[in-house]
């Protein structure tokens, strides 16, 4: 057995519809500027730009729901409403035509980013960690599994509001790299594993949050969730 010079921190994991046991999260993957709509509204060109990817700790990942306190060092706070998938094999170099038997289940995420970092590390060349990796910016519903609920619809709506005001109004099927292509591309730059997520990208419409606010973002067909952003205690 072996013997660590600390006890070993707690297995980041996720809740499961229906059921007590929980999903272990074993890393985070998040697809950037998968919808043209958002691409469009960041400045890029969706019809030349292939998938690229940014990571966020496994520790990030809190529930979507109660309270999620407003992060230290930024003044825009964004939202950014995803559908989370969850992987229960992987791989490297999977084909497309295979890799959505690698899913195990779907949430519904928030990946939460401070846009003021964000910027500044982009104009100065320097890594995005500290704007989208802080304490609690990935809240996710719980998991539904692919077993009893199966895939989601291609047109299922995704969709976010602030204060009952709707900002992000999509569908999956605007996604630029479908989940297929996602997994695929990904596996062709790490060997994937069970208990990766999979955060798959976020449609048009990103915005600003403020303490006091009150949220709502679903997936059709996949989960929906409600929560506040609080001030940090």
């Amino acid at each position: 057995m072996t013997e660590f010079a600390i006890t070993p921190p707690a297995t980041p994991s996720l809740a499961i519809f229906g059921s007590s046991a929980r999903f272990p999260i074993r890393r985070v993957f998040c697809v950037g500027r998968n919808y043209a709509t958002h691409a469009r509204e960041m400045g890029s060109d969706p019809d030349r730009e292939p998938p690229f990817f940014f990571t966020k700790p496994a520790d990030a990942v809190v529930p979507a729901e109660g309270a999620i306190p407003y992060p230290p060092a930024t003044k825009d706070l964004h939202h950014e409403i995803e559908l989370v998938v969850a992987l229960r094999s992987g791989g490297a170099d999977i084909p497309a035509d295979e890799a959505l038997a690698k899913v195990w289940g779907y949430g519904v995420g928030l990946d939460l980013t401070r846009r003021d970092m964000q910027a500044v590390a982009k104009d100065t060349g320097r890594p995005w960690d500290m704007a989208k990796g802080f304490d609690a910016s990935a809240p996710c519903s719980p998991l539904r599994p692919v077993s009893a609920f199966g895939h989601p619809a291609d047109d299922a709506c995704i969709r976010f509001s602030v204060n009952g005001e709707v900002r992000q109004d999509g569908a999956l099927n605007e996604m630029i790299w479908p989940i297929a292509d996602i997994i695929s591309h990904l596996s062709r730059l790490v060997t994937l594993a069970p208990g990766d997520l999979i955060f798959t990208g976020t449609p048009g419409g990103v915005g600003a949050l403020q303490p006091g606010d009150r949220v709502h973002g679903e997936v059709a067909g996949v989960d929906e969730f409600d929560l506040e952003i609080v001030e940090k205690s």
